[in-house]
């Protein structure tokens, strides 16, 4: 029997609890841009100029720019849920310029984003914005074929260091069957500026130097912004529920997980590791998800994902309905 959302922990009073965290604060919002792109710019200058002596030089700023370049995403991302400014033209321009330098067209993605939010840890509604999860039954009814190829999208290596990075880099670039108007304009429009980056800081460089940066930061920072949104859904005590049991504010806590990161990747990651905060309200700047979550005694008890045993979740790869849970192919004895 699946368990009830709302019988099982009745989180509907968190909404009310939270709505005063829900304000942007514009002198926190401003200070975040040049605390994250003004440190982005500059470690582009430092390896513009290292390069002429050694690639080896680089490798560490490139790591490093790619912890930006995850900062810049989380602001991004932010601005599509209008949380990050009160303006909304002020939230557009910001989201697309910063589409531009992490690779993602705003409209497109945003128009994804908010389905994930309105469908996330919805077992009836999966496929656009999340990780593609089967149930074990699905997977048993699968063609052995489909079942390999299931397998192959769901290796950490396949997903993260291949998948990721050809997302960002190649499928954000198309348009496709089913775009709306508005999300076709945002892939052209980021494509421009993208194509606008390329041709002027290579002219300033060279081609050379301008591929070697980029594809590092671009390459390392989407391996690990992927690996962050998976470990977000995909956790040992995740609850996911069919349809007739959806319940938003009760998958907000038991769909999303606390990532509880050592300070300085809390800090790259723009706190989203509060997760289950954002999926209650994804007006919260990221600022505040914090202080959101340490003010209210009703987080407290919530088992937090640590960065160690994250990786423990990268062997689960079916939702078990008999058992509620996520499981390893071998649990699931396939």
């Amino acid at each position: 029997m699946q368990p009830q959302p709302h019988q099982e922990v009745g989180f509907k009073f968190l909404l009310k609890l939270i709505r005063n965290y829900n304000t942007p604060a514009i002198g926190k919002s401003i200070w975040q841009i040049i605390n994250t792109l003004l440190p982005y710019i500059g470690l582009w200058v430092a390896m513009a100029y290292l390069i002429q002596f050694s690639f080896l030089l680089i490798i560490p700023l490139i790591v490093l720019a790619a912890g930006f370049t995850a900062r810049l995403f989380i602001i991004f991302h932010d601005c599509g849920h209008g949380a990050f400014f009160k303006s909304k033209i002020a939230n557009d321009i910001v989201g697309v310029i910063l589409g531009v330098l992490t690779f993602t067209p705003y409209h497109r993605w945003h128009h994804a984003h908010l389905i994930h939010h309105r469908t996330s840890g919805n077992l009836d509604k999966r496929g656009v914005g999340d990780v593609w999860t089967l149930t074990v039954e699905e997977f048993k009814e699968l063609s052995p074929r489909k079942q390999r190829w299931y397998r192959v999208y769901r290796n950490p290596i396949i997903m993260f260091l291949v998948g990721a990075p050809l997302m960002f880099l190649v499928s954000n670039r198309f348009a496709r069957k089913g775009f709306s108007r508005r999300e076709r304009i945002s892939v052209y429009l980021t494509n421009l500026g993208l194509l606008a980056l390329f041709l002027g800081v290579s002219w300033l460089i060279g081609l050379k130097a301008f591929l070697l940066i980029q594809l590092g930061i671009i390459y390392f920072a989407a391996a690990a912004g992927v690996f962050l949104f998976y470990v977000q859904h995909q956790f040992p005590d995740v609850h996911w529920y069919r349809d007739d049991v959806w319940d938003y504010s009760t998958v907000a806590i038991t769909g999303a997980s606390y990532l509880k990161l050592p300070k300085v990747l809390q800090w790259f990651s723009g706190n989203i590791g509060f997760h289950h905060i954002h999926h209650l309200s994804s007006k919260i700047p990221n600022y505040k998800l914090e202080r959101c979550h340490n003010e209210n005694e009703a987080f407290h008890q919530l088992v937090p994902v640590t960065l160690m045993n994250s990786f423990h979740t990268l062997k689960l790869r079916l939702w078990d309905e008999q058992q509620q849970q996520l499981v390893s192919f071998r649990q699931a004895g396939v």
